[in-house]
């Protein structure tokens, strides 16, 4: 099977690849940097820019499945264009494969999206599953919602539409982890405010192999992206001092000193949501990494 690919030589999406060519899948992606563009027998890279509506057609050849992942970090300081280029880099990139796919004839079954746990409202106690549709009253759950929202415009091309709501991405070479290990290697690490905050992670091999399962079983509706058993950010903190064999003894960093280091960015460390993969279990989805000190073991050892 051929999957089109995009944001392929991100954290996420270089991960995708390399499962995917090893399950014998072929992979075109898409790229705006012409110098990332190689081809290879199953693997082709194609030249694209959302923000000139320019795309290389010849990407879509054979595809039966879109992974879409293309999105701009939001683990950047929130300035006001920062902030347009999150959204846009979204929301453009989403239209413009859908009008590609309208305009042109092509063999597309099924999009499946990367989206954000930061669509849920920000809560202590309550614990979220797909079937809730309420959206935190913040900048990135309005992100979320207008992602999800263009890329729900392809069932009207009578294509699957699969949404996967990833959770803090736990990986070795990049994202979450390793900025909270730097502080505990270091000996200054500390938990973010009352540290009650839920953190709904996954360990980076089981969230290409979601997108995977999804593929091979041609689902559609909303997945959460996170690992069995979410923990606030106390017991991350803790954990991962555990697995790296250094002491916490420094108090709680209160919210207002991150405020003044990151902005409005800040509220990614302070807000909790506690969110269940229970569909995904029920579909029998085997995680590799179901628990945190297996998966920071793997990570950080």
């Amino acid at each position: 099977m051929t999957v089109l690919i995009t944001g392929a030589t991100g954290l996420v999406g270089q991960e995708l690849v390399s499962l995917l060519l090893q399950n014998g899948f072929t992979v075109h992606y898409l790229s705006t940097s012409k110098s990332k563009l190689v081809s290879q027998n199953n693997y082709k890279g194609f030249y694209w820019n959302p923000k000139t509506s320019e795309i290389d057609l010849n990407a879509l050849t054979d595809v039966e499945v879109i992974v879409h992942l293309a999105g701009a970090s939001v683990a950047k300081k929130w300035t006001s264009s920062y902030k347009e280029e999150i959204i846009e880099s979204r929301v453009l990139s989403t239209r413009l494969l859908y009008k590609t796919l309208q305009k042109n004839s092509h063999q597309v079954k099924q999009i499946v999206s990367a989206s954000a746990i930061g669509i849920y409202p920000n809560d202590l106690s309550y614990i979220y599953h797909e079937t809730d549709n309420k959206v935190d009253n913040s900048f990135l759950g309005n992100v979320v919602k207008q992602w999800e929202e263009e890329v729900n415009q392809f069932e009207k091309l009578h294509i699957k539409v699969a949404k996967i709501r990833i959770g803090i991405v736990l990986a070795k070479n990049g994202g979450a982890l390793q900025e909270m290990a730097k502080p505990i290697k270091i000996g200054v690490g500390a938990a973010f405010g009352s540290g009650e905050q839920y953190q709904s992670w996954i360990h980076i091999q089981d969230l290409v192999g979601i997108f995977q399962f999804v593929i091979q079983n041609q689902l559609s509706g909303v997945f959460n992206g996170v690992a069995p058993y979410p923990v606030t950010n106390a017991e991350l903190t803790k954990a991962i001092a555990k697995t790296l064999g250094k002491p916490l003894f420094l108090p709680n960093i209160p919210q207002f000193v991150m405020k003044i280091m990151l902005g409005e960015m800040h509220q990614i460390l302070f807000s909790s949501q506690h969110v269940s993969c229970r569909k995904l279990l029920d579909l029998k989805y085997q995680f590799k990494f179901a628990s945190l000190d297996k998966a920071l073991n793997d990570l950080l050892k």
